[in-house]
């Protein structure tokens, strides 16, 4: 079974880099599941649940991430989700570039360890922080890119961020569309939702 953590050197503990995020938060909001993960998804920042539960995309945003994977035959457990910023911004708002700069090493050391097959960047914000450029994420979802994200080459997937489908119901076939590809690009795509798709990891 694969750990469901990095090594401690790898994780944010005690930083205190963002006057602003420390005064915020209640902890540390690391990324969680398996440390062999070909399949990783990258969002902003922790929100209010997720803030007060530890770990990463747990509120109804995680819910509707949760039912994806499901119906891409995959569970959470299979893949490794994560935030380019480690803490709470207050009232929820989106992270301030010296705060995404802040919290970069961290992302980039947990890529580099992972050498992961995928990652999926949910929204705009993390979009945009790891391409390095603007991006409409409605228009460019679904669509792969090749990035560098400190020493790490990525192979990176545009999505929606899940929380889209809750205002915006007509956002759903999309945001499902793009976590299927991202299964299958993978490699760890078997339509069967029983969430073994790394089992299938020899067929490609």
């Amino acid at each position: 079974m694969a750990e469901q953590s990095l090594d401690a050197d790898l994780c944010a503990t005690d930083c205190e880099r963002c006057p602003a995020l420390v005064e915020s938060r209640s902890r540390i909001v690391n990324g969680v599941g398996p440390t062999d993960a070909d399949l990783v998804f990258v969002g902003e920042a922790p929100g209010a649940t997720e803030d007060e539960e530890g770990e990463p995309f747990v509120g109804r945003s995680g819910s509707v991430l949760d039912d994806a994977l499901r119906d891409a035959g995959l569970a959470r457990s299979d893949v490794r989700i994560t935030n380019c910023v480690k803490c709470r911004p207050p009232d929820n708002r989106d992270p301030t570039a010296e705060e995404l700069d802040n919290c970069r090493g961290y992302l980039a050391e947990e890529l580099a360890r992972l050498d992961p097959e995928l990652v999926v960047t949910l929204g705009k914000v993390p979009s945009q922080h790891l391409l390095g450029r603007s991006v409409a994420v409605t228009k460019e979802a679904g669509e792969v890119f090749d990035t560098r994200v400190g020493d790490a080459n990525v192979r990176l997937l545009v999505c929606l961020h899940p929380a889209a489908t809750l205002y915006d119901r007509s956002q759903a076939d999309a945001f499902e569309e793009t976590i299927r590809r991202a299964a299958d690009l993978a490699g760890l795509a078997d339509g069967d939702g029983s969430g073994n798709g790394q089992s299938r990891l020899g067929d490609y």
